[in-house]
C-alpha cells in the first residue's frame, strides 16, 4: 500500500468488539503517547485537576448516550497502558479547553464529481507516529481514518464503507459548558455510516467543544457543511467552490480566530477567487502576505504541523482517496491498493 519505504503513516487494521478496537488502536500508539504526548504542557493541561467536575460530566454522558464509544475509549486506554480517565480527558480537550492544538484546512469542491480534499494539522512531534486506521466493526460500517495516537477516530478525516466522506475542522469556540465530547460526536458519525444517518445526529447535538465537518456520500452530487458546539448548529449545502480553516462562518458566538485561521481562510478565499480549482495545489500553498495554509514552520504560532494530506473524488458508485505523507506527486496510500475496502 505504501509508495515507499519512506512513509510517514503508518496503517493499522482492527476489528472485532469496540473494546478490541480501541485497544488495538491503543497499542499501535502507545509508544507515541508514552515518548512525546504524557510529558507535553497540553497533556498536563488537559488533565489539570480543575477539569474534573467538567470531565466527570463528560464521562457520565458519554456512557450513558453513547455506550459503545465508551467500551472503545476503555479499550484505548488499555492498549495504552494509561488510566481510563488520563485518555477520556485526552479525547475531551477541545472541550475542557478553547484553544486544543487541532488545525487543519478542508477545500470542498462541488459538482458532477464532488471533492473533499483536507490537511490534517496536529502536534508536529506525532509526525511519524500517526496513521491510518482501517477499522471493521463486529457490528456497524467498517471504515478508514487517519489516527493521532492516543485518539478515538473520527475527527480527523475518514471513509466509511457506507460511502460517508467525513473531514474535520477545529472550532476554538468560547462560553460553552459541554455536555457531550465533540470527539465522541465525531465517532458516531463513522458509526452512522451514511451522510444521511451522521447529519441528524450532529443537527441534534447538545453544546460541545466545537467543530466544522464537510460531509459528502458516495452517490450524491451534494456537499453538505456543518458547525456545532453551541447547541445550535448551522448546516449548509456547499453550492460553489469554497474552503473552510479553523473559525465558525455561519454559527454565532465568541470564539478565538488565530492569525493562522484567519490568513489560511483569507488565502483559500483569494485562490478560489483567482478560478484556482486544483485542491492539491491550494493545499500546498505557501504563498500569500500571511501565514500559509500548508505549514511545515518548527515555530508555528498554533503548535502545529501539516502531518498529512487526503484528498477524496466522490462518485456515483465509489470514492476514489489519495492520502499523502509529504509534499509529493507519490502517494502514501491510494484507493486502488486496497479496492476492497471503503471504496
Amino acid at each position: 500500500m505504501s509508495n515507499s519505504g519512506r512513509n510517514d503513516l503508518g496503517w493499522q487494521q482492527a476489528a472485532g468488539t469496540p473494546f478490541d478496537i480501541g485497544a488495538s488502536l491503543g497499542a499501535h500508539g502507545r509508544d507515541a503517547v508514552h515518548r512525546h504526548l504524557i510529558a507535553s504542557p497540553i497533556w498536563h493541561r488537559v488533565n489539570a485537576p480543575d477539569h474534573a467536575d467538567r470531565l466527570a460530566r463528560l464521562t457520565r454522558n458519554t456512557q450513558q448516550r453513547f455506550p459503545a464509544i465508551w467500551a472503545e475509549i476503555e479499550g484505548l486506554a488499555a492498549g495504552l497502558d494509561l488510566p481510563v480517565g488520563q485518555v477520556m480527558a485526552w479525547n475531551c480537550r477541545g472541550d475542557l479547553l478553547a484553544s486544543a492544538p487541532d488545525g487543519c484546512t478542508t477545500v470542498q469542491l462541488p459538482g458532477p464529481h464532488p471533492v473533499i480534499a483536507h490537511n490534517e494539522d496536529g502536534l508536529p512531534f506525532f509526525r511519524g507516529h500517526c496513521f491510518v486506521a482501517e477499522v471493521q466493526p463486529d457490528s456497524g460500517p467498517g471504515f478508514l481514518s487517519f489516527c493521532y495516537p492516543g485518539s478515538l477516530p473520527g475527527h480527523t478525516f475518514a471513509l466509511t464503507t457506507a460511502g460517508l466522506v467525513q473531514a474535520v475542522n477545529n472550532l476554538r469556540l468560547l462560553g460553552i459548558e459541554p455536555q457531550v465530547p465533540r470527539m465522541v460526536l465525531g465517532r458516531a458519525t463513522l458509526a452512522a455510516g451514511t451522510r444521511d444517518k451522521a447529519l441528524p445526529l450532529l443537527q441534534a447535538a447538545p453544546p460541545s467543544g466545537g467543530f466544522h465537518f464537510t460531509l459528502g456520500q458516495r452517490g450524491d452530487h451534494g456537499l453538505i457543511g456543518i458547525e456545532f458546539g453551541t447547541g445550535h448548529p448551522a448546516t449548509h449545502q456547499i453550492a460553489a467552490p469554497a474552503l473552510h480553516a479553523n473559525h465558525a462562518l455561519r454559527m454565532d458566538g465568541p470564539q478565538i480566530v488565530t492569525a493562522s485561521s484567519r490568513d489560511r481562510q483569507a488565502r483559500g478565499d483569494a485562490l478560489l477567487a483567482d478560478g484556482v480549482d486544483d485542491a492539491l495545489a491550494i493545499l500546498r500553498d505557501t504563498g500569500g502576505p500571511g501565514l500559509p495554509i500548508r505549514r511545515d514552520d518548527p515555530e508555528d504560532p498554533d503548535c502545529e504541523n501539516t502531518l498529512a494530506t487526503a484528498l477524496f473524488r466522490i462518485g456515483k458508485n465509489n470514492v476514489e482517496w489519495t492520502i499523502y505523507d509529504r509534499v509529493s506527486e507519490h502517494a502514501a496510500y491510494r484507493s486502488g491498493d486496497i479496492p476492497h475496502r471503503a471504496a
